[in-house]
């Protein structure tokens, strides 16, 4: 996880994570998931986004294995707002607007793109 401090709390929602994930809510690229509280206490994002993971580049994201392999993907905090209008715009539209606003992904206290 990638984070500006250290915190119980980002266990928690990786542990959400794994169990909507694992219980019936498959998690792929493009889905979103609320978490219902904000992110970090004063944040506005309040779901998460599975994205590409962008700020560590393409090679992150296919992980050669012994077995095989893994596909990394990122969950970026997102507002509701956001949400909204991905499901009215598109996600590609929802990147298009992280893009031209610079958003520090980390960022838990970034004002929303819409």
């Amino acid at each position: 996880m990638t984070a500006h401090v250290r915190d119980q709390r980002f266990i928690d929602l990786m542990s959400m994570i794994a169990y909507y994930h694992c219980g019936g809510h498959q998690l792929d690229l493009e889905h979103s998931m609320p978490i219902g509280e904000p992110w970090v206490p004063g944040s506005t994002c309040n779901h998460l986004l599975i994205s590409l993971p962008y700020l560590h580049g393409p090679d992150l994201e296919h992980c050669p294995l012994p077995e095989g392999h893994a596909r990394i993907l990122w969950t970026l905090p997102v507002t509701a707002a956001e949400i909204e209008f991905r499901r009215h715009q598109g996600h590609e539209a929802l990147e298009q607007l992280f893009d031209e606003a610079g958003i520090i992904p980390t960022d838990p206290f970034r004002a929303s793109v819409v």
